[in-house]
């Protein structure tokens, strides 16, 4: 398997560092890898934007997940500001899959749109 663009190696090093524990309950590390225009479609099915996003995960209150496994990770340039990443991430027995957008702004690759979908077994997934 061929390295990944800079660019994509920038946005999954993004990635990971949002599934950090440290930097999901801090809103100024959340602040700096969120694109002002952020928005979100939780495992839910809710609706996210920046504000609300960083604001449920630094609340004093907020849940605290156990240790996110990323697994699967791949990312395409679709532009030179625009990349696209999918992985999958475990935590607790509950699986998710994963797409991302990050976009290159003045402050460096930020991402602009995450949607998680639930999964029990995918009989598609790619090994």
């Amino acid at each position: 398997m061929s390295e990944p663009s800079p660019a994509v190696a920038q946005a999954i090093e993004g990635e990971l560092r949002l599934l950090d524990p440290v930097v999901r309950a801090s809103a100024d590390l959340l602040a700096a890898l969120l694109h002002p225009g952020f928005r979100e479609i939780g495992t839910s099915g809710r609706l996210w934007d920046r504000e609300s996003i960083i604001e449920a995960l630094t609340a004093d209150d907020a849940p605290r997940p156990g240790p996110l496994t990323a697994s699967r990770m791949r990312g395409t340039q679709l532009a030179p500001d625009l990349v696209h990443l999918t992985f999958d991430t475990e935590s607790k027995g509950l699986r998710s899959h994963r797409s991302s957008l990050w976009r290159l702004t003045g402050e460096g690759w930020r991402l602009y749109f995450h949607q998680a979908t639930p999964f029990v077994d995918d009989p598609f997934a790619e090994v």
